[in-house]
């Protein structure tokens, strides 16, 4: 029968190590026997396993010490606990110590075989993910992506086949979900990786200076032109262009950048000869494309030259799973620039608290808390206390809801409803009510309502919101 993957079965009564042995060997897996914690944790080191099967109680070395160990050694080792005492003490340390699950003795054969098939699943999907992190990020280090989630490994993968070819990307999601990130991965993990990555904000710069940004200019082109100057798309040239905030473009701007795509080449204002250049293209925005295009603010050809290749970005409300490996790296981010030597261990009820909040500003946001947390922090421990106000008490965060609750009683939904519509529409009302509040100041009301002031600013000009008169 082939060998489906190996498994340490440590137990220190042989009856339970032959039954297992029985099980497992019968079903096809390669197992190999301890019966102490430590001989595991030497077997375990000279060649990892595919799953251990582990005894909670054993003389000597316990089996929740040898866990902690096992996982030293290999951080994405599939770790099964067995145990006659199968309190909920007893389960929670042991996922809390990095175990993938618990089995309470007497089990069924069937009991054994699931578990350790879930193991190995679970552990090749962990080497898949591993691979990918490394042919996507080689060079990305302190910005690599960060993810664990079925969303997130669907965007490694997708990362992995696009990146060696030429062709445009579009990056769409939310603003904080992290798109300058994959823009930087895409690249990297290209043929170009060696040659520049330019990347142009197209909201931040003005309108009337964002021509000459991009292609360049010669000396006397316009007034206050008193010397030539480089377009970005000639610096770029034999690497990548990242245009974020594609959607701001003018219209006069998204003609120059057709002819780019399509043609290869360029004109910098005051000169005749176009130049040639070899550029990939990856842009992204929050805005929705197609609804511009209907609308007439963005053309349809430049769309469908843009976005070849879709990469859409779920928001951290989406892979809530996310939260703490994000917010470990974060920590050690913050730790180390303000010399701090925080623990990145979460207690569980400021991770409940974490993985119920709603985050408007998505990773972003989770940053900006875990940088507070870990600066006013009075220990080496994250309390509750050291999170914002809105995110320790759901009442503060749903506030906004209750005083726009009037915008969503009108919905009916025996009637049927477009759930996206109806948030936009309940989004809208409330950055209006915000907008009022502060007389149209956009800083305090991104205050107001918890967010990003860049998050509010995108939000109000992707939903085209005008100060009332």
């Amino acid at each position: 029968m082939a060998k489906k993957g190996s498994v340490l079965i440590c137990d220190d009564e042989e009856i339970m190590r032959e039954v297992l042995e029985t099980i497992l060997s019968g079903a096809g897996y390669r197992v190999e026997l301890s019966k102490t914690g430590e001989e595991a944790i030497e077997l375990y080191s000279q060649k990892p396993f595919d799953v251990v099967l582990m005894d909670v109680s054993m003389p000597g070395m316990g089996g929740l010490t040898a866990l902690e160990e096992l996982i030293k050694l290999d951080p994405d080792a599939a770790v099964l606990m067995i145990t006659a005492y199968a309190t909920f003490d007893t389960a929670i340390s042991a996922w809390e110590k990095g175990a993938a699950g618990v089995i309470r003795k007497p089990f069924q054969n069937e009991q054994i075989l699931t578990f350790v098939a879930k193991g190995i699943k679970k552990r090749r999907h962990e080497e898949e993910r591993q691979t990918l992190r490394q042919v996507m990020t080689r060079s990305v280090k302190r910005d690599a992506i960060i993810g664990r989630s079925d969303k997130m490994e669907e965007i490694f993968r997708l990362v992995e086949r696009v990146a060696p070819a030429r062709s445009t990307v579009l990056i769409t999601g939310e603003s904080g979900t992290g798109k300058e990130l994959v823009a930087k991965a895409i690249h990297e993990a290209s043929p170009r990786t060696d040659n520049p990555f330019v990347v142009v904000n197209c909201s931040n710069i003005p309108s009337e200076l964002l021509e000459s940004e991009l292609f360049g200019h010669t000396r006397g082109a316009f007034t206050g032109a008193v010397a030539a100057k480089k377009g970005l798309f000639e610096v770029a040239d034999s690497g990548s262009i990242f245009l974020d905030e594609i959607g701001d473009l003018r219209p006069e701007i998204q003609v120059r950048l057709l002819r780019v795509i399509q043609e290869r080449e360029f004109t910098p204002l005051g000169e005749t000869t176009p130049l040639k250049v070899d550029v990939r293209i990856i842009a992204a925005t929050n805005v929705d494309l197609k609804e511009a295009v209907k609308n007439g603010i963005f053309r349809e050809d430049l769309y469908y030259r843009l976005s070849v290749v879709p990469v859409e970005l779920p928001s951290l409300r989406q892979r809530p799973e996310d939260i703490l490996p994000l917010a470990k790296h974060f920590i050690r981010k913050y730790n180390e620039e303000n010399l701090r030597e925080m623990a990145e261990t979460l207690s569980p009820e400021v991770l409940s608290l974490l993985e119920n909040y709603y985050f408007p500003g998505n990773v972003r946001e989770l940053e900006n808390i875990i940088e507070r947390a870990v600066v006013i922090a009075p220990s080496n421990e994250i309390t509750v206390e050291c999170l914002r106000p809105e995110v320790r008490d759901p009442n503060l965060a749903y506030e906004a809801v209750r005083q726009a609750e009037g915008s969503a009683a009108g919905v009916d939904l025996a009637r049927g409803v477009n759930f996206y519509d109806e948030v936009k529409r309940f989004e809208i009302d409330m950055i209006r009510r915000a907008l009022d509040q502060t007389g149209g100041h956009q800083s305090r009301a991104a205050r107001l309502l918890g967010l990003n002031a860049t998050t509010l600013n995108s939000k109000i000009k992707s939903y085209n919101i005008h100060p009332r008169v």
